[in-house]
Formats: C-alpha cells, structure tokens, sequence
C-alpha cells in the first residue's frame, strides 16, 4: 500500500489506516474474537496505522491493540491514541499534570514506553490558543512519554490554529464527500506547514456506504442512535452532521458516482486520499470483511475530474446548508 509521511513525526504510514473507534465502544457490541480479526485483515491488507483514544471502550481499544501488536513484533505499525476526554472538557483540566497522568494510562494500555504519537481529543476551542498548553505538550516529548504531539479537531478554525504551532506534528479531522470545507484552507495550510492532516469520519458514520435506508434502526449503545442531535457530544461526529433522511438520500446519489468493481464506501475512500494534503484517512470496520474492502481503496485508480466535478455538485446542492457554516 502507498505510504506517507506523518507530518513532522517523519514516519511513513499506509495511506489507507484502521480507525478504531467501534473495537472500544459507541458502535453497538464488538466481541474480542471479532476485534482482533479486524485488526488481523488490516495489517494484513497492508495498514500501517492505526488510530485509537484513552476513552474507547475506557481504554478497552487501546489495550487489544498493544496486546495484538505484542504477539506481532515484527509489524512495524503506528499507533496514534488521544487524550483529554476522561475528565470534563473544560480549559482547566489541560494542563501537564493531567497530559502525564493520562499518557501514561495510554502507555501501560498499549504496552509501550513512548506513545508514537498522542493526540488532544477534541478540546475546547480556546485550547488551541494555550501556550501553556503546548508547552505541556512539549513537556510530554521531552520526557520520552511520547515521540510526537498532534490534535483532533471539530472546527476548522481550531485546525489552523494548531497548523501555527511549531510542534503540531498532525492534525485529525473530519474530510468526506459530505464535509468539504477543510479542502479550502485546512489541506493546503497543512501541506504547506509540513502537518499531516488524518481524515476522520470518512463515511460520515457509514452513510457514505451507502446501505442505508431511512427505516434503518441502529443499537441503543451506537452514537448513531444516541447522538443525533449532539446529545453526548458534538453532532458533526454523527452522519458527519447532516440529519440522517436528507444523507440516506444524497448517499444514493454518491453511489451512482461508484467506478465499476468499486464499492460506494471506497469510492468515498478514493476521493480522500487524492485530496492534496491529506496523509492517511481512518476507517473504522466491524468486520475482516469491511477491513479488507477499505484497505482495497488504495489501490483504485484516481477518480477522473468529472466525478471530482459531481461531488462538488453534490455538496453544494444537497450539504452545504447543513453543515458548511458550522465546522
């Protein structure tokens, strides 16, 4: 599979990566047999990132991850986890003593002495703008907890802001057919800055695969469910914010853009990665199956520019209200 650098972290990583996300929790039940058959067909189908979070399954996605890359020690992966949701996300609580106590629950989960890369998780906005906060960060390499810093954003505000600082070694945000806006300035600010920008929600929570139907009802336990409307946390993470009739919809007319032999979900996966800017996008899969066909997108051909074209036309006639303005 092509690789990338990561950023300022100077290491290669598969274009196409594992988001792990649904191996924790928030997307109905994964078994543990189930979840490191995930992991098996990634690494296998040539995936060399993986990309997981403190607080999925309360560490439970961490600590298959280590455990599975334990049994495999000649696997040369990338494991990037996040911080900062374990506590309540106010400003206050980002501070060194709290960057330690939590790298370091990451690290005994992962098995590891230095995390690759640690990632803030979706702070509030005005952590950005904390040198105090990225000095902290600074701290954290300096002492060996971790060999790189990055962040995980909502906004794209909150992307160029952590693109100036020196440190910022990546930037996690959402990018797919539905959610346009970082393609303005984020990429081509990232790119510029030498930040690797990781493409999260690529499928707008599966609505880009389009095998949903507006009768489709998901577990009590899966955001999709519980999240429509920002109830536990942002709204843009669920369906990418757009409200779930009006995707199913526009979902349908994304698939009719599908090259032949190729699945609505890669053709979505094959847009990303053509972006100019964008590192690796993170699917997540439930599924060897899903794994291996996510990973297969790499290897498509780039999409023509009249697809490129239709997209484009998509978004703005059918998303852009939604969403445009508010990420």
């Amino acid at each position: 599979m092509e690789q990338r650098i990561l950023g300022r972290t100077g290491r290669a990583v598969s274009v196409v990566g594992l988001g792990t996300w649904q191996l924790g929790a928030d997307w109905g039940e994964v078994g543990e047999h189930e979840a490191i058959a995930v992991l098996d067909a990634a690494l296998e189908a040539g995936v060399t990132f993986l990309d997981t979070a403190d607080v999925y399954g309360d560490g439970r996605s961490e600590q298959l991850i280590g455990r599975h890359l334990r049994e495999r020690p000649d696997a040369d992966v990338l494991v990037a986890t996040k911080m900062g949701r374990r506590q309540e996300q106010v400003p206050e609580n980002y501070v060194l003593d709290n960057f330690r106590a939590w790298t370091d629950r990451s690290r005994s989960n992962l098995g590891v002495d230095t995390l690759d890369l640690v990632q803030l998780h979706c702070p509030p906005t005005s952590v950005y703008s904390s040198d105090a906060v990225f000095d902290a960060l600074d701290t954290l390499v300096a002492e060996e907890r971790t060999a790189a810093y990055g962040v995980s954003v909502e906004t794209c505000a909150e992307a160029l802001t952590a693109i100036s600082r020196p440190g910022t070694a990546s930037v996690q945000i959402i990018v797919n057919p539905f959610r346009l806006k970082p393609l303005e300035e984020v990429l081509p600010a990232a790119e510029a800055a030498g930040v690797a920008i990781i493409a999260r929600v690529p499928l707008a929570s599966g609505l880009l695969s389009g095998r949903y139907t507006t009768e489709t009802v998901f577990a009590a336990d899966d955001h999709r469910t519980f999240n429509r409307h920002g109830e536990a946390f942002d709204r843009g993470e669920t369906f990418s914010g757009v409200d779930f009739a009006t995707g199913v919809s526009a979902a349908a007319e994304f698939g009719e853009l599908a090259p032949a032999g190729a699945s609505p979900a890669q053709t979505a996966l094959r847009w990303i990665i053509q972006q100019p800017g964008v590192t690796s996008v993170i699917p997540g899969a439930r599924s060897p199956e899903q794994a291996r066909a996510n990973a297969a997108a790499a290897a498509l051909p780039p999409l023509p520019q009249g697809k490129l074209d239709a997209v484009q036309s998509l978004y703005d006639r059918r998303i852009r209200p939604q969403v445009h303005d508010n990420w």
